[in-house]
């Protein structure tokens, strides 16, 4: 590692929310989702030299992802992820010392993991408030640095080391990082939730939205132009060919595209997504569907992903972790039961996507390219600071195409005030457009150009404005 990180204290931190109401109803696993608050983090940190300045992050509190407990409402999944930040920012700000950022992070992460296990908050969720709170921080530094996070990587500003992954004892990190190469653009890859329109037969005139907004698959395909596509199955596979089968009869239209299929955890064994795949293979009419499938995400529950090998499965189709990355270990423990890849989340936390990502690298090495592989998944991710980050992230890693839905889901940014607004639009005029009576994502031919992201701090030129945001006091 080089020897050059600046160092740093973390000062104080604050907490502030927006309320986020969904246009169209979200349902993935076990929860359509109708509204939720997002979180903003506000870190402050002091360099070793005394200079000061401050950054943030923001991410929905999504209800039933990182914890499907069917005993805990959604307000309880809110409260829990609250809880999660509120361990965090006590850990981080306890650390005297001036330290790198990775450094903190790691100082910070066994104290982390014992006190949520304590206050019963599970490992996925456990890692929301770390997540957050190296954004704000990371963001922070930058712009002390007055440096992207593009270029930050390549010099290694943030003090990674193989600290928490021994696998990774003799790779070269600062030359990985050195070589990332981020892209003026990426694909989004549109989600197709579980109880999405397909086609406007779909919709009685009641059902719609109208708001002059693409609702059904059709609908995005026309206004966007995308041809990449992530198809929600939901464990019955009856229903599932169903669906599937009607979804191929409008991407069969397009020339050419890509799909990969998201299980969210809807089967218990290896056995049942095999069926599965086995006679989607086996349906005429799902052919070309079945032959653009890039990968299957997460189909076994996280309780049981890991109690059986998978690699009957992953001969036929390569497969991924998701919902069972809780731990910086999963990836190589899910690695020797057959999986080849594992998500990228912002809420799963920076250092884990690019020390995952580093594996890949060193993985591939001597074996065929792309084997191991990552990819980019959205968990809503709002207009503004959260997409910015998380695209950010995406395209550092190498991403060449990102699931993105918050757009979809949400009326941009239509909850958030015009000078804001207008605030993002003219400091990242690629990222965004102006329409129907709000700012929001810009998709044209089925990419997002992010050429703006190469700004001082993670991703974004200007930030949101705390005096609109509620202010909240967030504890164990």
């Amino acid at each position: 590692m080089k020897e050059n990180q600046p160092k740093f204290r973390l000062i104080d931190v604050e907490f502030f929310e927006r309320d986020v109401r969904l246009r169209m109803p979200f349902r993935f696993g076990i929860v359509t989702l109708t509204e939720a608050p997002q979180t903003y983090v506000r870190a402050h940190i002091r360099t070793a030299d005394g200079r000061e300045g401050w950054g943030m992050s923001a991410e929905l509190l999504a209800p039933k992802w990182f914890d499907k407990s069917p005993d805990q409402s959604n307000q309880d999944n809110f409260d829990q992820l609250r809880r999660s930040l509120a361990v965090a920012a006590k850990t981080y700000c306890a650390e005297s010392r001036f330290l790198s950022a990775f450094g903190l992070h790691v100082a910070c992460a066994a104290t982390i993991a014992s006190d949520a296990e304590a206050e019963n908050i599970p490992s996925l969720a456990a890692g929301f408030g770390p997540a957050l709170l190296d954004r704000a921080i990371l963001d922070a530094l930058l712009r002390i640095e007055n440096i992207s996070l593009f270029e930050g990587a390549r010099r290694n500003v943030f003090g990674l080391t193989d600290a928490l992954t021994p696998d990774l004892a003799g790779f070269d990190l600062d030359g990985f990082l050195a070589k990332l190469h981020p892209s003026k653009k990426i694909a989004a890859r549109h989600t197709v939730g579980l109880v999405d329109p397909i086609e406007s037969s779909d919709q009685s005139e009641a059902d719609r939205v109208g708001d002059g907004l693409p609702e059904t698959l059709g609908e995005v395909i026309r206004d966007y132009g995308v041809t990449y596509f992530k198809l929600k199955v939901g464990g019955d596979i009856n229903a599932d060919l169903d669906r599937l089968t009607r979804i191929a009869r409008v991407l069969d239209r397009l020339p050419d595209y890509k799909v990969t299929l998201d299980g969210n955890e809807q089967y218990n064994d290896v056995e049942g997504i095999r069926s599965l795949w086995t006679a989607i293979k086996q349906t005429p009419a799902l052919n070309r569907l079945c032959a653009s499938t890039l990968f299957v995400e997460q189909p076994i529950s996280r309780a049981h992903a890991f109690d059986r090998d998978i690699t009957s499965l992953a001969k036929l189709v390569p497969v991924e972790i998701d919902e069972s990355d809780g731990s910086i270990g999963a990836f190589p423990l899910a690695r020797d039961l057959g999986y080849t890849g594992v998500s990228s989340k912002s809420c799963k936390g920076f250092y884990k996507s690019v020390l995952n990502c580093a594996r890949c690298a060193n993985w591939n090495e001597g074996n065929e390219p792309g084997r191991y592989f990552m990819s980019a998944e959205d968990l809503t991710t709002q207009a503004g600071l959260s997409v910015q980050e998380d695209l950010a992230l995406a395209t550092l890693i190498g991403c060449t195409h990102v699931e993105r839905n918050g757009h979809h889901y949400v009326d941009g940014m239509s909850s958030v005030p015009k000078a804001e607004q207008q605030a993002f639009l003219k400091a990242h005029p690629d990222i965004y457009t102006e329409s129907h009576g709000s700012v929001r994502l810009r998709i044209t031919d089925g990419n997002i150009s992010i050429g703006s992201l190469e700004t001082a701090g993670y991703g974004s030129a200007v930030l949101p404005d705390i005096a609109n945001l509620q202010h909240c006091e967030y504890k164990t």
